[in-house]
């Protein structure tokens, strides 16, 4: 079982920045996502969560839109950190379901991902959910691993660093 389940970004793969950091400080467990359909990345993401049970999901991008869907679809339930979700690139117009413990990154400089997409994805999902936007933050933002704001995020949801 892994305390962190991270959900990679469409290009990024399960070997990029995040991922490797997560696993570093946290034992993350980072599968390689089908990105070639949403659908398969859905049903993969679910086989994984299934398997290591994890107490946060963590999903940037493209993950982040399968980490939305699992919790729009009730699949997934727990804390999750969303970093720039795609979730409306991929046609997931609702906002967040009510109840939902989440923390969304993203930065205003974001090129890809436009910043109002995750002001609409939080819109109205109530007080568990909080979008923390990043000044001067791009779509990538790998500045979060350095500036401890995704530690923050993970500690606010009740993660402690393990250092696996």
């Amino acid at each position: 079982m892994s305390s962190i389940v991270f959900l990679h970004g469409l290009e990024s793969g399960p070997h990029g920045n995040k991922a490797a950091w997560l696993r570093a400080r946290y034992g993350a467990f980072t599968p390689a996502l089908d990105t070639t359909s949403f659908d398969a990345a859905v049903a993969g993401a679910a086989a994984a969560l299934a398997e290591h049970r994890p107490r946060v999901v963590v999903g940037s991008s493209f993950g982040g839109a399968v980490a939305t869907r699992l919790l729009l679809d009730g699949v997934w339930a727990g804390p999750t950190v969303l970093i720039a979700p795609a979730a409306h690139r991929v046609g997931l117009d609702a906002a967040l379901p009510p109840g939902t413990r989440a923390i969304v990154i993203h930065g205003d400089a974001d090129d890809v991902i436009p910043l109002a997409d995750s002001q609409s994805l939080v819109l109205g999902a109530g007080a568990g959910v909080e979008l923390w936007t990043i000044a001067g933050g791009d779509h990538r933002l790998n500045r979060i691993l350095e500036d401890g704001t995704l530690e923050l995020a993970l500690e606010k949801l009740g993660v402690p660093i393990t250092l696996a």
